[in-house]
């Protein structure tokens, strides 16, 4: 009973934070659509592909480490190895950003014209470079936090780097009016690193506060070099399998619109329709995954707890009900979607396209929510060979739709593919966890 109650009352913080962070952020999406227009939200969008990329190899396996071996160690009572961990771990991943960060700012021109194809991403990777550092520091203090079930921390760092976002787009925006400058994708962008700093800086000063209040000094570490092997062991094939994701999915996003171009559009119609797609449809859809988020991250160190001390009834507990809340929370917004989905596109962006690519993407909405979660109670469980598995079929769906279908169909060659991957995806999950069942 206790153990539902945390996993409750975290989902309910962690849904109730990104609720208001998807709120705030999709009234952003709206005033960008206004601003830059949906050729430049295309433009913006073309970087994010690059930034995950990053992220996956600086912070995205080292996170799910945090979070996995903290709650393990927690579970055995190594209060001091736990702390270790977590210290050990933001090291390494903050110096990797720092060399990522230089790289990318250096080259930033390159990636542009060779691999974005859009020598207008320019000073925008050289802006979003910067923000990896930091990023890659908040992402590690709140994987240390989602394994202490302290989720008030995470949840209001995401809170916070939202606001500081979006005030500082607004406040630049007004700046850039005022004096008659044009408002382009750097706007976002601009926005994008005072995000990150915000988080950082609360990030930073909770987790000193933390530290000096159980009074640790670095030099009691336990076994350095040992809980330094643990991360990495655990970390590295995190990260082969997110970059692997990452470098597919920053494929698709850049072939998308030269395929659009095949089908027959221009530059400027591909990176619209590109736009309408990533910036205000698909954001719309993926709203209510701020519940499934919250559940899936939950229940990582909750299941890496209940494996460490052997209580497989908790893991069973934790994936029925998850796929019984998920499926119910899917098929109800497969619905709203669908039948709402025209209005939605022209109350909220003024585009029509917008409404026909909800009203087709809302069929994905019970995989969608459903695979989030069961990725997430993989990962807690260590089964990176099935999630990195998992990964690749689903994208390597996606991008032969990408190669066969936009040309001949468009747009909606692509919304059929994902509607495919997400459904094979969720079928293999239920498989690789059935022993469970």
């Amino acid at each position: 009973m206790k153990h539902m109650h945390i996993l409750v009352k975290g989902t309910l913080i962690l849904t109730l934070s990104g609720f208001l962070t998807k709120i705030i952020g999709f009234i952003y999406r709206i005033f960008l659509s206004h601003t830059i227009g949906a050729q430049g939200m295309g433009i913006y969008q073309l970087i994010f592909p690059v930034q995950a990329l990053c992220f996956a190899l600086t912070v995205g396996g080292i996170q799910t480490s945090i979070s996995r071996l903290v709650a393990a160690k927690a579970a055995l009572e190594e209060e001091q190895s736990s702390r270790d961990i977590f210290l050990i771990s933001t090291f390494l991943s903050v110096f990797t950003a720092i060399l990522v960060s230089f790289f990318l700012y250096r080259h930033a021109s390159w990636f542009a014209l060779h691999i974005l194809l859009e020598e207008s991403c320019t000073p925008l990777l050289k802006i979003m470079a910067l923000s990896l550092p930091m990023g890659a520091f908040h992402a590690c203090v709140n994987g240390y936090y989602f394994a202490r079930k302290k989720l008030s921390v995470p949840a209001a760092a995401q809170l916070l780097e939202q606001l500081a976002r979006v005030g500082a787009s607004y406040l630049v925006f007004l700046i850039w009016t005022e004096q008659g400058i044009p408002v382009t994708p750097l706007l976002a962008t601009v926005g994008l690193l005072s995000g990150e700093l915000g988080a950082m800086v609360f990030s930073g000063l909770v987790i000193f506060r933390d530290y000096t209040k159980a009074h640790y000094q670095i030099r009691h570490m336990v076994s350095p070099f040992s809980d330094f092997k643990s991360v990495v062991c655990l970390s590295f094939p995190l990260t082969c399998n997110r970059l692997l994701v990452n470098l597919l999915h920053s494929i698709e996003s850049v072939l998308i619109p030269g395929h659009l171009r095949l089908y027959g559009l221009d530059n400027a119609s591909a990176l619209s329709v590109y736009g309408v797609l990533t910036g205000m449809a698909l954001p719309l859809i993926f709203f209510p995954c701020a519940i499934t988020n919250a559940v899936s991250t939950v229940l990582l160190p909750s299941v890496a707890e209940s494996q460490a001390v052997g209580n497989h009834q908790n893991i069973r507990k934790s994936i029925f009900l998850s796929v019984k809340c998920c499926l119910a929370l899917g098929f109800s917004f497969t619905v709203f979607f669908y039948f709402f989905g025209d209005f939605l596109g022209l109350l909220l962006f003024q585009n029509e396209f917008a409404g026909t690519f909800i009203k087709t993407l809302s069929f994905i909405c019970p995989c969608l929510y459903l695979s989030g979660t069961l990725g997430g109670i993989l990962n807690g469980l260590g089964a990176v060979n099935q999630t990195l598995l998992l990964n690749v079929i689903g994208l390597g769906v996606r991008l032969l739709f990408v190669f066969f279908l936009i040309p001949v169909y468009g747009i909606m060659g692509y919304l059929w593919g994902l509607i495919v991957s997400e459904l094979l995806v969720t079928v293999l999950s239920l498989f690789f966890l059935k022993s469970y069942f």
